[in-house]
């Protein structure tokens, strides 16, 4: 079917739209916030000898207010303009890297850790709000899962080039505010891209005005997402625990148990991981545009619990390390692509920050404690203890979303008279 079958309105949105890479390019600092923090910071932190658990307590505590950013996410919506937002943001965010690498990797400095972390995450969650914002309203329904697979493909990216870029200076520079500040200029520079992106045309005027009216429009959006049965469905499997990573998102901490090195863990965690979750992104994007994309996301959530269980059965080895986390890699970029398409196909325009981040709290709160019951469980039961948690609870997941849809669509279904 051509596009001109959809008539010259589309056809016409489409050749102007700007192409998706524009939003890889934006969400960059987003994908290397977490690299950052996971891998060169918890690296620093594990060689000063804090324990495992006490890193995955850091990392985990850095997902809180992705978790809590729907509280704050109206503002994106109502106030100042979404381009102002990821502005101002990208200069925050680049003074959290320089400062969380300047802190010295010890224990006693944790406490000051923890506070920077806490700043420097709130200020990334209203940068992607508005990176959110601008695809809900600017993407077309037919592109929504091939933008989706760009933006994930820039997050993953991004997470490779914070975590293989960010360990590799901190190895070779002479002092680790360097790695820091480096990544913090990059984040900066990446505002140029939002020359690419046209004023928004989708501006909802209910939404802005005196703070009562701006709060009712952003309370009846939310309404009319949870009411109606593809929202709520969105929102439920959201909250399962698919497609984490949980095991690779303390990879760094836990390497010894295969005997990797500081540079294998920088080389599959960073550059080279990047690239492989970045094209799982982009085959997942298709996929998502041709098949239902909440079961696209239910699939590549199973296919990650496949890989957690595969890497529990392998031997301990480097060369195990490289192959799991590389398939790791490629999984995560598959289940965040389909995560990604499922909430832009139920938010539409309107508050569309808010919407995309009510649903994107609810998505961080199995990463959460999913990497905290990785840190858990591999105190206690081991690397292999730990990685069969995973794929069990992922599975589980998969099985409960997938009961309760069928139960819906069973309610919805007419019932048939008898012949």
């Amino acid at each position: 079917m051509t596009l001109a079958a959809h008539g010259p309105d589309l056809a016409t949105s489409l050749a102007r739209s700007p192409h998706p890479i524009v939003y890889l390019l934006l969400v960059l600092p987003f994908g290397a916030s977490s690299g950052f923090l996971s891998t060169a910071i918890a690296w620093e932190l594990s060689q000063s000898g804090l324990s495992v658990e006490q890193v995955a307590g850091l990392i985990a505590f850095s997902f809180l207010p992705h978790t809590w950013k729907f509280l704050w996410a109206p503002i994106v919506d109502t106030t100042f303009t979404r381009k102002g937002w990821y502005r101002s943001m990208a200069v925050v965010s680049g003074l959290g890297f320089f400062a969380t690498a300047a802190i010295p990797a010890t224990e006693a400095a944790l406490p000051w850790m923890y506070l920077v972390v806490a700043i420097a995450n709130i200020a990334i969650t209203l940068l992607v709000m508005a990176i959110e914002g601008l695809m809900a309203c600017e993407v077309q329904p037919e592109q929504r899962g091939r933008v989706a697979g760009w933006f994930q493909s820039g997050n993953m990216i991004g997470g490779g080039l914070g975590a293989g870029g960010g360990l590799w200076m901190t190895q070779v520079l002479p002092a680790p505010w360097m790695a820091g500040a480096v990544i913090g200029i990059g984040t900066v520079l990446c505002t140029l891209a939002l020359r690419r992106l046209p004023e928004e045309t989708k501006v909802d005027h209910s939404l802005h005005g005196s703070p009562l009216v701006a709060m009712r429009g952003v309370a009846r959006d939310l309404w009319e997402l949870l009411r109606s049965r593809s929202g709520w469905l969105a929102a439920l499997i959201c909250l399962m625990p698919l497609g984490t990573g949980a095991a690779m998102a303390i990879a760094a901490a836990i390497a010894d148990d295969w005997h990797a090195s500081a540079n294998t863990v920088a080389l599959v965690n960073g550059a080279l991981g990047g690239v492989v979750a970045a094209v799982g992104c982009w085959l997942a994007g298709p996929l998502c545009d041709r098949m239902d994309r909440k079961k696209a996301y239910l699939l590549f959530g199973l296919t990650q619990s496949a890989c957690a269980l595969a890497m529990g059965l392998a031997p301990r080895t480097e060369t195990m390390f490289i192959v799991f986390s590389l398939l790791y890699s490629f999984t995560g970029g598959l289940a965040y692509t389909g995560y990604t398409a499922v909430v832009l196909e139920v938010i539409e325009g309107g508050a569309a920050s808010t919407k995309f981040t009510m649903l994107s709290s609810l998505a961080n709160m199995p990463i959460a404690y999913m990497i905290m019951i990785a840190g858990w469980s591999h105190g206690r039961l081991g690397a292999g203890g730990m990685l069969y948690t995973e794929a069990a609870l992922s599975t589980l997941g998969a099985v409960v979303f997938a009961v309760v849809a069928m139960a819906a669509a069973g309610r919805r279904r007419p019932v048939a008279a008898a012949a």
